[in-house]
Parts: C-alpha cells; structure tokens; sequence
C-alpha cells in the first residue's frame, strides 16, 4: 500500500511540477534562512556551557547608586571563601588595559586581549594549560597563549616550550617566557583571551577596598539558594566596607543592596553589569527567522488547498472503492513529506552558500559541518514540524470530498476553505509588511545616528596606538612639541580613554556636601580642542596656569545639571582623595553613542585615581593628512623612544563608526528578511492568483462576451487581492508600530516614530500585488472566449 501511495504521490508532484517547484523552492529558501538563525542562536547561547559546573558559577558585581558594575576590590574573594560554606572555590582575573608588543624572529604581534587568572578561576574555566593545570606555589605569573594566538606567534614554525620571545621595544632587549600552550580554537567562552597570564594570587598583595579593579567568580555547591548566598555575602561585605573606612561607604551603601551574583549563563547576552543588547539582537534574528518559516508554511498549505478541486475525483473514486478517509490522509501526508525532504535538502544546500556571507556580516566562525551536534536532531525535529504545520491540515481537507458530491460534478467544496485562504494569504503579507516598515524603521535610525551632532568632531583626528606612559604633568611635553612642528597638525593631546564608546572609569565625588558617582578622565592640554568640544563657561585648560596641572577640572553639563548647580566655576569639588577647583563646564557630547545617556563626567590633568594616560590624538588638516601621517611614522621612533618601532593608528571616525555596527547588522537582516519574505509571498499569490485566474476563464470569456472592456476584467480580478493586501496592512501596523517603539526606546537618543515607512510600505505591497496578479490575468484577457468556450 505505501508503495502504491508513494507512486501516487510521485506522479501528482510530476504533473502539477510548477506549483511543487514553487513550494519546494520557497520552503527551501526558508528553511536555509532558518537553519542559519539557529546555527546563530545555538552558537550565541552556548558560551561556556562546555563546562562541567556551567550552571554552578556565578560573577560576584556590585549595584552603585546610579548604575551596575562587576568590578570588585582583591580582598572580595578571601572574604567570600573564609566565610561561605556554600562557596565551592573563588576565583579572581584582571584584564590589562594595554597592547602587548611581542617579538619573535618571524616579526612582531601585539597582543590586546591579555587576562590575569588565578589558578582557582583556570580550574572553574578548565583552562588547562598544554592539558594541564599547573600547580605553583610562585607568586609570580606564567605566561600562556591560546593555541589560535600561537598560529599568529610563529607563523609555520613547531614551537617546544618553555619559550623566550621580546616584549616591548626591541632596544629594551627585555624577554618572557611563555610556559606553554592553551588548546582553544576559539573564543566561544566570556573568558576571551591572547595570553594568558596565570598565577597563584593575582592580587600581589593589594587587600584596598576601595580599589575596585578586579572580577571575581565564585563556584557554589549543588543544591545553594543562590539568593540567600547573595544576601549574606552583601552584608559582610557592607560592614568590611564600612570597617575599611572606604570614604562615604557607610552613607553611600545604607539601605540598599550593594552585591549581587550574575550567572554565568548570562555574561554573554544579559549580563547584570552591561547591555542586553546582545540578548534582544539574537532574539530578534530567532523570531525573525520564525516568521519567514511561517510565511513559507502559509505558502505551502495555501497552494496546496487551492489545488484541492484537481483532487476531488480522485478522493471520491478512492472512497468509493472503499479507502478509508485515514488511508487518504496518509496518502496526502506522504506527498508533502516528500516535498518537505526534497526542501530540506535543498536548503542545507543553500545554508552551506549563503554561511560565508552571515559569518563575514556578523563575524562568526558557524559551520554546517563543523557545527553543534545538537543540530543533527534539530534537523529532524524541523522537518517533522514543517511537515505537520504544512501538510495536516491540507490533507484533512483532501480527504474530506464526499463522492457522491464530486462525482455529480460538484466540485465547489473548495469554497469551505475560502475564509482560510484568504486568511493565510492576507498572513503572508502582513508579515512582510512588518519586515519592510522594520527596515525602512531601522534605516531612518541609523542615518539619524550617522547626521546628527555627537557633540564632538571626529573627522579629522587621528587615534595613536601606544604603550607608553605620559601620567605625570610634563611628561607629554617633548613628544607634543615634536609632533607640532609636523605641518598640517593642529593639535595634539594624550589622555586615558578617547570617545569610542568605551566605558572610562567612575569614582565618588562631592560637591556642595552631594556625592556621585563620576566617570572620570586622566586628560592633558589640548584635549578639547583636539576634539572641537565645545565650552559652555569657564574655560578650558591653559599652560599658563600652573594650577591646572596640580588641582584643576572641569565637568560636563550633565555633572553640573545631577548636582544641581547653576554656576560650579570656581567651586571646590572632592574625589579621588583630594580637592579640585572647577574652572569650566563644556556642553555634552556622545562619547559613548547614542544608546547610553551622556554620563555626569570630571576631566582633570592630575587624577591619582589613574595612570594609564597613553592614547594619543592628533587633529590634521584634512587637506595634509596622507603627508603629516607619512611624516608622523618617518619620525615616530624619534618621538616615541619606547614604542616607536611600529607607527600604528587609526581614524577616530572609524572608531566612532563601530558603535553603529549592531544596527548595521539589524538593518542587513531587515533588508534581507524584507527581500525573502516578499518573494515568497509575491511567489504564493504569483501561484494563488494563476490557479484562480485559470478556473475563472470560462466565467471572464462570458463577461467578455457581454460586453465587458480589458479594463473591467482586470479591475475584476485585481480588487479582490487588493483588499486583502490593504487588510493585510491594516493588520501590520499596529503590531510593528508597537515592535519599533520598543526597539527605539533602547536608544538615548532616537527619532520619532515615523509615519512614511508604514506608507511606503502599503504602497509596495498594493504595487506588488497588482503586478502579480496583472500578468495572470493578461494571460487570460487575451485568450479568445472562442477557445475558453468550445466546449461548452
């Protein structure tokens, strides 16, 4: 019996080949882009989770008054360990602020992602170094690299270790040891790393709480209340706090909870301390990838229940003979399974062309061979839904044809399912239209983010790599007096962070008996106008003034607007354990983009909270660029002794520019999920309104022959498509008007909803649809009612 169904099935799919290649192709074209999302999301909430105890570690953060964040002071770990039972091991790393220069025979590498890691935290990562942990008494560090940087070390060379290479300058002559190797392949851990720098006590000695540059991971026993642990660990550390004598803990942390224990599940997507914008970006891709599966389901059982008359015979000559109705429903079962394997190869076959494009887009390594083995049952489970959510319906319908009906000739049955096609189809496009009110949405925004004034100009500086220290007033001066004489450079300064989006760091300040938590910048002459920043009072830092290298600052409006101050200039503000003296205000400028708030921010040439001034920034005519940057690396090694054998920088501009990549990525998804979810509805209604358009013939030829111009016929067969595809719209818009105000209220600073995107959109898909369905019926108004009617 199933190889006689099977024969069946073949032969129907063979006859009516172009509407199964319609529902193949579009169901393959769907299910590439799926299987491609869920590569994504298996790969994007998988970090880590290779890990035994993946779901037993947890990051020790700690709740300012204002904002979050996960760095802890050193003594954390001892005191979570000395005192908590149901703490299994603590574990503490460091990430380093500065390049690497490694120096090896086949050349030099800069290392920029270099992580401190005590051995307790290695054995919660099983970071194993060359299969191993080492067990070391030593307070000293040992070095490793993860087998990925070692490739890029010694390029097509065996390497046996231990291993000395250079650092720094080479005329330092200074050398390291590496220890060993570290087998990762790759980055897929929070733990992201090109050396590795391990040791027993990370900490040296530092026991300050209230230096806060650590992060500490704990693992708790099987069976914690995790939440109870967070309190406990929250109370002790108030009153080591307090003990401490850390200034103002005790006002600062009264009355709240200051502690709190992010999982590791959630560091990658969701972390506590950060953005979920990771999180939102891989669930809009997941659903996004649904919809278009939808789309195509509704194209499958719509094409296949509009062909449901050429069937009708067929049913009731097998009922008749005595088939049960469940016999026909396997029979039809059968068919679009095949169809459904045939999609399904075809879209691994697309999955495999179209990775390289997603990977270079978003920067992933995903393969289809090389991939999570959870995708071999994955498969199998999508083909099975596919089959069930496109086909059990339709074939319950097929079987259900009474004979005695359809073998009178009745053969309108298919009308019972006219609500539901109309429904399915008006479906289709409404999700369309959400995908191309989203792009048009997403578009706006980001030309918003691209035009709109940052508060600072980025245009014409140039951001120079360093590693070279210039903390102490003065200690700029020879290097930015070489570097002026270059013709065509207008300014140039050094300070600790540049406007990339990069979080600077935060201390308490008080002003007028108010605290807050400040960003604050290790910053040097000429900053601001390097940057074209602009002064609202005041003025800005001056040579001439010897003070403002020992005690002056100066804050942003936000800072003067949280303290309440109408006029801080000349006003005594205290952190950093001493006193500044505001000498002016400049207006905001987005230095962190456009999806945080621009932070209350202090800028002071001497800040003891920091020693890491090393980026420089040189403002260029731009008409002289490709010469000042020829001269700056002729000169470099004279101007900078210590790091001057590489001349490396790049365009704050650029750097600027990547804080709009995540938008970038959504506005390439939208375009492309737009695209796909058009032509396949465009491809259902191009199938939908030829199979109608065909059995309305008869009835055109007649109306024709009464009298009815081209022009009525095609208004005829236009209108109905029309009002579905505005319903269709009018379906959309609430829902992606809802869906676009959320996604915009993750930004700071936004445009206002738009109204064209959802008109543009109407006038697409009305457009669309009156092509599709005008060259179907061109076909037929030009046939003679002569050939339609002979038989009759």
């Amino acid at each position: 019996m199933f190889k006689l169904n099977l024969k069946i099935a073949l032969r129907n799919l063979w006859k009516n080949r172009v509407y199964t290649a319609i529902n193949i192709g579009g169901l393959a074209i769907a299910l590439a882009a799926f299987i491609v999302v869920v590569l994504y999301v298996t790969y994007e909430t998988s970090y880590d989770k290779n890990l035994s105890n993946y779901n037993r570690i947890y990051l020790v953060g700690r709740s300012l008054p204002d904002s979050k964040t996960d760095y802890t002071p050193a003594p954390l770990s001892k005191l979570i360990k000395d005192n908590f039972q149901e703490v299994e091991a603590v574990g503490r790393a460091r990430n380093t602020w500065f390049e690497f220069p490694l120096n090896t025979a086949q050349g030099r590498v800069y290392s920029n992602k270099t992580i401190q890691l005590d051995l307790e935290t290695a054995k919660m990562f099983e970071i194993w170094p060359d299969k191993r942990l080492i067990e070391t008494k030593s307070m000293m560090l040992e070095m490793y690299v993860p087998s990925l940087f070692l490739k890029e070390l010694f390029r097509n060379e065996k390497v046996s270790f231990p291993r000395m290479v250079g650092i720094g300058s080479k005329k330092a002559g200074q050398t390291v040891e590496i220890k060993g190797v570290i087998n990762r392949s790759d980055e897929h851990s929070n733990l992201k790393f090109d050396i590795l720098a391990l040791g027993k006590d990370i900490s040296f000695g530092d026991q300050d709480y209230g230096t806060n540059n650590f992060q500490t991971y704990i693992q708790v026993r099987k069976g914690t209340d995790v939440g109870g642990l967070q309190q406990k660990i929250d109370r002790l550390y108030k009153k080591e706090l307090i003990k401490s004598g850390v200034s103002a803990s005790d006002l600062r942390i009264a009355g709240r909870s200051v502690i709190f224990l992010d999982p590791l599940k959630n560091l990658h997507l969701k972390p506590m301390a950060g953005t979920d914008a990771n999180n939102r970006m891989v669930i809009a891709l997941f659903w996004l990838s649904v919809l278009i599966m939808v789309i195509a389901c509704i194209n499958f059982t719509n094409l296949t229940i509009v062909q449901a008359t050429k069937r009708a015979k067929e049913v009731g000559m097998k009922k008749v003979m005595g088939a049960y109705r469940v016999d026909l429903i396997v029979q039809f079962i059968v068919e679009i399974y095949i169809q459904c394997c045939a999609a399904m190869v075809l879209g691994l076959i697309m999955t495999e062309a179209l990775l390289p494009v997603f990977n270079a887009q978003l920067n992933l390594p995903l393969s289809l061979l090389k991939g999570d083995s959870a995708l071999l049952w994955q498969l199998p489970s999508i083909l099975f839904a596919i089959t069930a959510i496109s086909g059990v319906y339709p074939a319950f319908v097929l079987s259900g044809y009474k004979p005695a009906s359809v073998l009178k000739g009745n053969l309108q049955t298919s009308y019972k399912t006219f609500w539901l096609r109309n429904a399915l189809l008006a479906g289709q496009f409404s999700i369309a239209v959400i995908f191309i009110v989203g792009l048009f949405i997403v578009s706006d925004q980001l030309k918003y983010m691209r035009t709109e004034d940052t508060g600072f100009k980025t245009g014409q500086v140039v951001y120079i790599k360093n590693i070279q220290l210039y903390n102490k007033p003065g200690d700029f001066d020879q290097a930015r007096a070489r570097i002026m004489k270059i013709p065509g450079v207008n300014h140039v300064t050094v300070s600790s962070d540049i406007p990339d989006g990069s979080k600077p760091g935060t201390s308490v300040y008080k002003l007028s008996n108010k605290e807050l938590s400040l960003d604050f910048l290790d910053v040097d002459f000429d900053y601001f106008e390097t940057l074209n920043i602009k002064l609202k009072e005041g003025r800005f830092f001056l040579r001439e003034f010897n003070a403002d290298t020992v005690n002056s600052a100066i804050i942003n409006e936000t800072a003067a607007a949280r303290y309440g101050i109408t006029n801080p200039v000349g006003k005594i503000i205290r952190g950093c354990d001493m006193d500044y003296k505001i000498v002016g205000v400049i207006k905001d400028f987005k230095a962190q983009g456009f999806e945080r708030a621009v932070e209350p921010t202090i800028y002071a040439v001497k800040n003891p909270c920091n020693n890491r001034k090393t980026k420089i920034m040189i403002n260029i005519d731009q008409n002289r660029m490709t010469s000042v940057l020829a001269a700056l690396k002729s000169q470099w090694s004279d101007i900078n002794k210590l790091d001057g054998e590489d001349f490396r920088y790049e365009f704050l501009d650029e750097l600027y520019g990547r804080l709009f990549k995540k938008q970038e990525q959504l506005q390439s998804v939208f375009f492309f999920a737009a695209v796909l979810t058009i032509f396949i509805a465009v491809l259902g209604l191009f199938a939908f309104s030829a199979f109608t358009t065909n059995n309305r013939i008869k009835e055109i030829s007649i109306r024709k022959i009464l009298g009815a111009t081209n022009l009525q016929v095609f208004k005829l067969l236009n209108v109905f498509y029309i009002w579905i595809v505005l319903i269709a719209n009018l379906i959309a818009w609430p829902l992606v008007y809802l869906l676009a105000h959320q996604w915009l209220d993750m930004f700071a600073y936004r445009i206002d909803m738009p109204f064209l995107p959802f008109l543009i959109a109407g006038i697409i898909s009305v457009t669309l649809t009156l092509l599709t369905v005008t060259i179907q019926a061109g076909k037929v108004v030009k046939m003679s009612p002569v050939d339609a009617l002979k038989y009759e």
